[in-house]
């Protein structure tokens, strides 16, 4: 018998259980901590756009003054996804 030692991207937490399996097929696993942001989440994901940290790569990218079109080439994403995330950031 095999065992994974898998823990909250979010919290760190390593109280989770299995909840059920994506559309592709993929086990689901649920944080079950109360303080966690998180509450379900993959341990591999099928499109690279959805791994943790992926979304701060995008902004530190446009930060340091790649393009759209550079960014998404380099992360392997849509540029429709690099879009959208560069939208949602803040203005301080």
């Amino acid at each position: 018998m095999a065992t994974i030692n898998a823990h909250c991207p979010a919290c760190k937490s390593e109280n989770i259980v299995k909840h059920g399996v994506s559309d592709e097929g993929k086990q689901r696993y649920q944080c079950k901590n109360k303080d966690c942001s998180k509450n379900t989440f993959l341990l591999d994901y099928s499109y690279s756009a959805y791994q943790p940290g992926m979304k701060e790569k995008i902004i530190d990218m446009a930060l340091n003054g790649s393009g759209i079109r550079d960014t998404a080439r380099v992360l392997g994403i849509n540029m429709n996804t690099v879009m959208s995330e560069l939208k949602k950031k803040k203005q301080n």
